[in-house]
């Protein structure tokens, strides 16, 4: 339950700013689609490039309550106020405006990293079950899910305030971010201490980053990773758009129908941690994506809903957001579950650093997509709107543009999900942890 608790505020974090931030830049504060979609590159790059520091130091951190408690501890309060200050609109013009955002978002993100890596480092050092750790992640990105869930269902009531829900969406996740993060440190504590450490090496930085990205068995589940998070990061950046401007869902209403996209990756997570442990990480992996990728070409299918459509219009909607939300749970629970094997094999165990790369990686290639969005947006003409009654407004976009957000909610995703299949192709999904790698 502790750990469970490690990942609701950062989960909360993640869900709001995935799903809201884009809206929020472009509708309430009136920014333009391109430096919206740069301002989200801004977040991932800058968060990219302070994780390999942040987790070397974590892993030479020395105190009594090991490596990874004193960082969350302590970034907990920075992470919960600044995450408030992100959805405020100061008085100012597009320059003014874009330079504030940017200052927010990297004292945000390095918070959020101060806390979300040193947690996400402890899976692997709490214990060296494989099926322990299987069903850590699973109470990991089950408080995850639930938060996300909590954030939408919080959204769901707020934003029709329009800029002012930004605002009391924001005080409200501040607020459960620093709280949770601080219940986590606490259940944690006399576990912490017992876990295991990162080896006293004296092997220099440089040196040992080398290793680690030079590893073969990283790289295949980096690699894994990257593709699959590519795709989720990129429909959870769409969704809200995709379901306004393109199927023509109230705005009020898509924020409801989101919460079905949490209830199934919820449900998919118990089943994907049952599946692993019994037939194998890898064949529930290629369950879960055959079942993402069917959804995701399902969904350039869909027509728009008619102004006067009965409600039961909405099913094939809901129906095909629960496949997407079932199927994309793997890609939570199975690349951090084979991570730990490669930890397990590295002698010194640098669990901070191993799992720096690997949102390291991850979160440059989403600052990436993100920023390419956001000017695939404003290439094909996507409109920008400058009154914000709601969560988004709906304009009636051009068939570019409509295009446009279909395949970055399909055909893209389908694409990238297919690849991190073929890059985990002949990982050995037995006793990998227990051969080790050469520590020079």
């Amino acid at each position: 339950m502790a750990y469970g608790f490690g990942d609701v505020g950062t989960g909360l974090t993640a869900t709001i700013l995935g799903f809201y931030l884009f809206p929020f830049l472009t509708c309430a504060a009136g920014l333009p689609a391109f430096i919206a979609g740069s301002l989200l590159t801004v977040i991932k790059v800058w968060d990219a490039f302070n994780d390999p520091l942040i987790g070397w130091m974590s892993d030479h951190t020395r105190s009594h309550w090991g490596p990874r408690l004193p960082w969350m501890f302590g970034a907990s309060l920075p992470l919960g106020i600044s995450l408030a200050s992100m959805w405020w609109i100061p008085e100012g013009n597009t320059t003014q405006l874009t330079a504030y955002y940017a200052v927010m978002a990297i004292l945000l993100m390095t918070a959020y990293t101060g806390v979300n890596l040193p947690f996400a480092a402890l899976s692997t050092e709490l214990t060296p079950d494989t099926a322990t750790r299987i069903r850590l992640n699973t109470a990991r990105f089950t408080g995850s899910i639930v938060a996300g869930t909590l954030g939408l269902l919080i959204a769901f009531l707020v934003l029709p305030q329009g800029e002012e829900g930004y605002i009391l969406m924001g005080k409200i996740a501040g607020a459960i971010t620093f709280v949770t993060t601080l219940l986590c440190c606490w259940g944690l504590a006399p576990y912490a201490k017992k876990a295991q450490r990162p080896n006293d090496g004296r092997e220099l930085p440089l040196r040992q980053l080398r290793r680690i990205c030079t590893n073969p068995r990283f790289t295949k589940v980096l690699g894994l990773y990257l593709m699959l998070w590519f795709g989720l990061q990129l429909m959870q950046v769409v969704a809200l758009i995709w379901l306004v401007q393109v199927l023509h869902v109230p705005a009020r209403i898509s924020t409801l129908l989101l919460l079905a996209f949490n209830l199934a990756a919820l449900a998919g997570l118990q089943l994907w941690s049952f599946l692993s442990n019994r037939y194998g990480r890898l064949k529930s992996l290629g369950w879960g994506s055959g079942i993402w990728i069917t959804s995701c070409i399902l969904s350039m299918m869909l027509s728009p809903i008619q102004e006067y459509s009965p409600s039961t219009a909405l099913i094939p909607i809901v129906g095909l957001i629960m496949l997407v939300g079932l199927g994309a749970s793997t890609a939570y629970l199975i690349p951090w579950s084979l991570l730990s094997d490669t930890i397990d094999a590295d002698p010194a165990h640098p669990a901070g650093l191993y799992t720096a790369c690997m949102v390291f990686g991850q979160k440059l290639i989403i600052g990436l997509s993100m920023s390419v969005f956001g000017v695939l947006l404003s290439l094909t003409g996507y409109i920008s709107t400058q009154n914000c009654d709601g969560a988004l407004n709906f304009v009636q976009q051009p068939n570019t543009a409509q295009l446009a957000i279909k395949l970055c909610m399909g055909l893209i995703p389908a694409v990238f999900v297919t690849l991190g299949l073929v890059v985990i192709r002949g990982w050995p999904e037995r006793h990998v942890h227990l051969k080790t790698i050469s520590a020079g």
